[in-house]
Protein backbone atom coordinates (compact mmCIF):
# COMPACT_ATOMS: atom_id res chain seq x y z
CA UNK A 1 0.00 0.00 0.00
CA UNK A 2 1.34 3.23 -0.96
CA UNK A 3 1.18 6.30 1.68
CA UNK A 4 0.80 9.85 -0.17
CA UNK A 5 2.98 12.79 1.56
CA UNK A 6 -0.35 14.84 1.59
CA UNK A 7 -2.30 11.57 2.97
CA UNK A 8 -0.19 11.60 6.07
CA UNK A 9 -1.68 12.97 9.71
CA UNK A 10 0.68 15.70 11.28
CA UNK A 11 0.28 13.73 14.83
CA UNK A 12 2.95 11.32 13.94
CA UNK A 13 5.77 13.85 12.24
CA UNK A 14 8.83 14.02 14.24
CA UNK A 15 11.80 16.21 14.08
CA UNK A 16 15.17 15.00 14.26
CA UNK A 17 18.29 16.72 14.52
CA UNK A 18 16.55 19.65 12.14
CA UNK A 19 15.14 17.20 9.74
CA UNK A 20 11.42 16.96 9.08
CA UNK A 21 10.21 13.56 9.08
CA UNK A 22 6.18 12.86 7.71
CA UNK A 23 6.30 10.14 10.82
CA UNK A 24 8.72 8.25 12.64
CA UNK A 25 10.14 5.51 10.59
CA UNK A 26 13.73 4.99 8.91
CA UNK A 27 14.45 3.13 6.46
CA UNK A 28 17.75 1.46 7.78
CA UNK A 29 21.09 1.48 6.39
CA UNK A 30 21.98 -1.70 4.50
CA UNK A 31 18.33 -2.51 3.04
CA UNK A 32 17.09 -1.09 -0.42
CA UNK A 33 18.84 2.11 -0.76
CA UNK A 34 21.45 1.18 -3.23
CA UNK A 35 19.52 2.96 -5.80
CA UNK A 36 17.00 5.76 -6.88
CA UNK A 37 14.04 3.41 -7.97
CA UNK A 38 14.59 1.32 -4.67
CA UNK A 39 14.31 4.52 -2.72
CA UNK A 40 11.75 5.86 -4.34
CA UNK A 41 9.84 2.91 -3.50
CA UNK A 42 10.38 3.10 0.17
CA UNK A 43 8.87 6.50 0.21
CA UNK A 44 5.70 5.53 -1.51
CA UNK A 45 5.77 3.04 1.09
CA UNK A 46 5.59 5.88 3.38
CA UNK A 47 8.90 5.56 5.08
CA UNK A 48 9.58 9.10 7.47
CA UNK A 49 13.30 9.18 6.64
CA UNK A 50 15.64 6.69 4.04
CA UNK A 51 19.19 5.93 4.59
CA UNK A 52 20.86 4.62 1.93
CA UNK A 53 23.62 1.72 2.21
CA UNK A 54 26.84 2.92 3.68
CA UNK A 55 28.86 3.94 0.78
CA UNK A 56 32.68 3.99 0.37
CA UNK A 57 35.12 5.98 -1.77
CA UNK A 58 35.99 2.47 -3.25
CA UNK A 59 33.84 -0.19 -4.81
CA UNK A 60 33.55 -3.16 -2.76
CA UNK A 61 32.23 -6.66 -3.83
CA UNK A 62 31.41 -7.42 -0.70
CA UNK A 63 31.37 -11.28 0.02
CA UNK A 64 30.34 -14.57 -1.33
CA UNK A 65 27.45 -16.47 -0.74
CA UNK A 66 26.08 -17.95 1.61
CA UNK A 67 25.93 -13.93 2.83
CA UNK A 68 22.46 -14.38 5.24
CA UNK A 69 20.13 -16.74 7.05
CA UNK A 70 16.72 -16.80 8.55
CA UNK A 71 17.47 -18.42 11.91
CA UNK A 72 13.83 -18.14 12.83
CA UNK A 73 14.10 -16.42 15.97
CA UNK A 74 16.07 -13.34 14.15
CA UNK A 75 18.65 -13.05 10.68
CA UNK A 76 22.36 -13.54 10.37
CA UNK A 77 24.02 -11.45 7.68
CA UNK A 78 27.53 -10.81 6.40
CA UNK A 79 27.16 -8.54 3.13
CA UNK A 80 30.76 -7.63 3.46
CA UNK A 81 29.25 -3.61 2.85
CA UNK A 82 29.08 -4.18 -1.55
CA UNK A 83 28.24 -0.91 -2.91
CA UNK A 84 30.02 0.54 -5.99
CA UNK A 85 32.16 3.34 -4.60
CA UNK A 86 30.83 6.95 -4.60
CA UNK A 87 31.67 8.04 -7.61
CA UNK A 88 29.22 5.95 -9.34
CA UNK A 89 26.29 6.16 -6.21
CA UNK A 90 26.50 9.59 -6.40
CA UNK A 91 24.44 9.62 -9.81
CA UNK A 92 21.57 7.93 -7.91
CA UNK A 93 22.06 10.37 -5.32
CA UNK A 94 21.33 13.22 -7.06
CA UNK A 95 18.55 11.71 -8.78
CA UNK A 96 17.00 10.56 -5.49
CA UNK A 97 17.69 14.04 -4.54
CA UNK A 98 16.16 16.20 -7.22
CA UNK A 99 12.92 13.68 -7.14
CA UNK A 100 12.48 12.46 -3.55
CA UNK A 101 10.87 14.80 -0.66
CA UNK A 102 11.53 12.34 2.38
CA UNK A 103 14.88 13.27 4.15
CA UNK A 104 17.45 11.09 2.50
CA UNK A 105 20.24 9.91 4.92
CA UNK A 106 23.87 8.87 3.53
CA UNK A 107 25.52 6.01 5.60
CA UNK A 108 29.19 6.19 4.96
CA UNK A 109 32.08 3.85 5.90
CA UNK A 110 35.69 4.99 5.55
CA UNK A 111 39.46 3.07 6.79
CA UNK A 112 40.22 6.46 8.13
CA UNK A 113 38.92 10.48 8.69
CA UNK A 114 40.10 10.99 4.84
CA UNK A 115 37.99 8.49 3.48
CA UNK A 116 35.20 9.61 5.70
CA UNK A 117 35.90 13.16 4.69
CA UNK A 118 35.74 12.41 1.12
CA UNK A 119 32.61 10.72 1.14
CA UNK A 120 30.82 12.64 3.27
CA UNK A 121 31.91 16.13 0.91
CA UNK A 122 30.50 14.33 -1.86
CA UNK A 123 27.45 13.07 -0.63
CA UNK A 124 26.72 16.44 0.58
CA UNK A 125 27.09 18.08 -2.08
CA UNK A 126 24.86 15.10 -4.22
CA UNK A 127 21.79 16.73 -2.05
CA UNK A 128 21.45 14.17 0.95
CA UNK A 129 20.07 15.82 4.04
CA UNK A 130 21.62 13.82 6.30
CA UNK A 131 24.95 11.49 7.02
CA UNK A 132 24.95 8.47 9.38
CA UNK A 133 28.51 7.32 10.15
CA UNK A 134 29.18 3.65 9.90
CA UNK A 135 31.19 3.09 12.93
CA UNK A 136 30.31 -0.08 13.97
CA UNK A 137 29.51 -2.63 11.52
CA UNK A 138 30.70 -6.03 12.96
CA UNK A 139 32.04 -8.39 10.49
CA UNK A 140 34.19 -5.97 7.58
CA UNK A 141 37.88 -6.08 8.54
CA UNK A 142 39.19 -2.43 8.41
CA UNK A 143 36.08 -0.85 8.63
CA UNK A 144 32.86 -0.09 11.11
CA UNK A 145 33.55 -2.07 14.60
CA UNK A 146 37.32 -2.27 13.89
CA UNK A 147 37.23 1.72 13.12
CA UNK A 148 34.67 2.12 16.04
CA UNK A 149 36.43 0.36 18.63
CA UNK A 150 39.46 3.18 18.76
CA UNK A 151 37.34 5.65 20.78
CA UNK A 152 40.21 8.76 19.75
CA UNK A 153 39.88 7.43 16.02
CA UNK A 154 36.37 7.86 16.00
CA UNK A 155 35.87 11.09 17.66
CA UNK A 156 38.71 12.74 15.23
CA UNK A 157 36.31 10.94 12.23
CA UNK A 158 33.26 12.75 14.12
CA UNK A 159 35.52 16.12 14.33
CA UNK A 160 36.45 16.16 11.00
CA UNK A 161 33.22 15.08 8.65
CA UNK A 162 31.50 17.55 10.93
CA UNK A 163 34.21 20.31 10.10
CA UNK A 164 32.70 19.97 6.00
CA UNK A 165 29.00 19.43 6.78
CA UNK A 166 25.92 21.79 7.80
CA UNK A 167 23.74 18.80 7.61
CA UNK A 168 22.90 16.70 10.56
CA UNK A 169 25.27 13.55 11.53
CA UNK A 170 24.55 10.68 13.16
CA UNK A 171 27.03 8.40 14.66
CA UNK A 172 25.68 4.48 14.20
CA UNK A 173 26.83 2.55 16.91
CA UNK A 174 27.22 -1.25 18.13
CA UNK A 175 26.12 -2.49 21.85
CA UNK A 176 29.98 -2.19 22.61
CA UNK A 177 29.74 1.52 22.39
CA UNK A 178 26.47 2.01 23.88
CA UNK A 179 28.20 3.48 26.94
CA UNK A 180 27.39 6.93 28.56
CA UNK A 181 30.97 7.59 28.32
CA UNK A 182 31.53 6.85 25.03
CA UNK A 183 28.16 9.19 23.49
CA UNK A 184 28.98 11.29 25.36
CA UNK A 185 32.19 12.18 23.30
CA UNK A 186 30.80 11.28 20.26
CA UNK A 187 28.26 14.05 20.66
CA UNK A 188 30.93 16.62 22.17
CA UNK A 189 33.04 15.32 18.70
CA UNK A 190 30.20 16.64 16.62
CA UNK A 191 27.67 14.15 16.41
CA UNK A 192 23.66 15.94 16.28
CA UNK A 193 22.44 12.28 17.10
CA UNK A 194 23.19 8.98 17.42
CA UNK A 195 21.58 5.79 15.83
CA UNK A 196 21.37 2.82 18.08
CA UNK A 197 22.03 -0.22 17.67
CA UNK A 198 24.00 -1.81 14.84
CA UNK A 199 24.02 -5.62 14.02
CA UNK A 200 25.34 -7.50 16.81
CA UNK A 201 28.66 -10.00 15.78
CA UNK A 202 27.54 -13.30 15.85
CA UNK A 203 28.22 -16.82 14.13
CA UNK A 204 25.82 -20.15 13.25
CA UNK A 205 27.37 -23.23 12.22
CA UNK A 206 25.08 -25.81 10.67
CA UNK A 207 24.84 -29.39 12.11
CA UNK A 208 24.09 -30.94 8.94
CA UNK A 209 27.94 -29.83 6.92
CA UNK A 210 29.54 -29.52 10.68
CA UNK A 211 30.84 -25.98 9.49
CA UNK A 212 29.90 -22.42 9.94
CA UNK A 213 27.00 -21.19 7.27
CA UNK A 214 28.30 -18.05 6.53
CA UNK A 215 31.46 -17.26 3.73
CA UNK A 216 32.87 -15.05 6.24
CA UNK A 217 31.83 -17.07 9.41
CA UNK A 218 31.15 -14.34 11.68
CA UNK A 219 27.97 -11.59 10.41
CA UNK A 220 25.21 -9.28 11.93
CA UNK A 221 22.85 -10.51 13.97
CA UNK A 222 19.40 -8.80 13.44
CA UNK A 223 15.70 -9.04 14.12
CA UNK A 224 12.97 -9.40 16.95
CA UNK A 225 15.90 -11.09 19.64
CA UNK A 226 17.92 -8.15 19.88
CA UNK A 227 15.11 -5.60 20.52
CA UNK A 228 15.58 -5.85 23.95
CA UNK A 229 18.91 -4.99 24.21
CA UNK A 230 18.23 -2.09 21.81
CA UNK A 231 15.17 -1.10 24.33
CA UNK A 232 18.14 -0.79 26.69
CA UNK A 233 20.32 0.97 25.44
CA UNK A 234 17.61 3.29 23.80
CA UNK A 235 16.82 3.99 27.60
CA UNK A 236 19.97 4.79 28.94
CA UNK A 237 21.48 7.18 26.07
CA UNK A 238 18.17 9.00 26.81
CA UNK A 239 18.28 8.70 30.33
CA UNK A 240 21.75 10.17 30.58
CA UNK A 241 21.21 12.25 27.16
CA UNK A 242 17.31 14.06 27.65
CA UNK A 243 17.64 16.52 23.99
CA UNK A 244 20.41 13.83 22.04
CA UNK A 245 18.08 12.96 19.01
CA UNK A 246 18.14 9.08 18.72
CA UNK A 247 17.63 6.58 15.84
CA UNK A 248 16.50 3.09 17.73
CA UNK A 249 16.70 -0.06 15.48
CA UNK A 250 17.17 -3.23 16.08
CA UNK A 251 13.35 -5.67 16.00
CA UNK A 252 11.64 -3.59 14.70
CA UNK A 253 8.73 -5.69 13.06
CA UNK A 254 5.75 -3.90 13.74
CA UNK A 255 3.76 -1.28 15.22
CA UNK A 256 4.44 -2.27 18.96
CA UNK A 257 8.12 -2.78 19.02
CA UNK A 258 8.87 0.79 17.21
CA UNK A 259 6.06 2.22 20.04
CA UNK A 260 8.87 0.33 22.43
CA UNK A 261 11.22 1.56 21.16
CA UNK A 262 9.60 5.08 21.31
CA UNK A 263 8.33 4.86 24.88
CA UNK A 264 12.36 4.12 25.88
CA UNK A 265 13.09 7.34 24.50
CA UNK A 266 14.06 6.85 20.72
CA UNK A 267 12.65 10.19 18.14
CA UNK A 268 12.72 7.64 15.22
CA UNK A 269 12.75 3.64 14.48
CA UNK A 270 15.13 2.08 11.74
CA UNK A 271 13.14 -0.66 10.08
CA UNK A 272 15.95 -3.22 8.34
CA UNK A 273 15.77 -7.23 8.41
CA UNK A 274 11.49 -7.19 8.79
CA UNK A 275 11.58 -6.16 4.99
CA UNK A 276 13.09 -9.56 4.25
CA UNK A 277 9.61 -10.92 5.86
CA UNK A 278 7.39 -8.49 5.20
CA UNK A 279 8.30 -6.39 2.42
CA UNK A 280 7.63 -2.43 2.20
CA UNK A 281 3.90 -3.04 3.24
CA UNK A 282 5.44 -2.77 7.14
CA UNK A 283 6.02 0.68 6.93
CA UNK A 284 2.11 1.43 6.06
CA UNK A 285 1.37 -1.08 9.03
CA UNK A 286 3.83 0.54 11.45
CA UNK A 287 2.33 3.90 10.52
CA UNK A 288 -1.36 2.96 10.77
CA UNK A 289 -0.70 0.99 14.08
CA UNK A 290 0.86 3.93 16.16
CA UNK A 291 -1.79 6.12 14.43
CA UNK A 292 -4.82 3.90 15.70
CA UNK A 293 -2.82 3.49 19.49
CA UNK A 294 -2.37 7.66 19.36
CA UNK A 295 -6.37 7.75 18.63
CA UNK A 296 -7.59 5.07 21.34
CA UNK A 297 -5.08 6.55 24.17
CA UNK A 298 -5.95 10.20 23.49
CA UNK A 299 -2.41 11.74 22.73
CA UNK A 300 -1.84 14.33 20.04
CA UNK A 301 1.34 13.77 18.83
CA UNK A 302 3.83 10.57 18.81
CA UNK A 303 6.34 13.23 20.33
CA UNK A 304 4.63 12.86 23.70
CA UNK A 305 4.96 9.35 23.75
CA UNK A 306 8.96 10.13 23.26
CA UNK A 307 10.80 8.51 26.87
CA UNK A 308 7.36 8.00 28.02
CA UNK A 309 8.35 5.15 30.21
CA UNK A 310 10.75 7.22 32.01
CA UNK A 311 8.33 9.18 33.44
CA UNK A 312 6.72 6.87 35.51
Amino acid sequence: MGWELEGMSLDLEVELAGLRLRNPTVLASGILGSSYSLMKRVEEAGAGAITTKTITWEPREGYQNPVFVDLGFGYLNAMGLPNPGMAAFKTELKKAAENIRTPMIASIGGGDEGEFMKVAEHALEAGCDGLELNLSCPHVSGYGLEIGSDLQLTCRIIGAVRSVSSKPVFAKISIHQARPDVVSRYLGSGADGITAINTIRAAAISPESMTPILSNIFGGLSGPCIRPITVAVVYEIRREFPDAPIIGMGGVDGWRAALELILAGANAVGVGSAIARRDLDIFGEIIEGLRRFLTGKDFKSIKELVGYAQRL
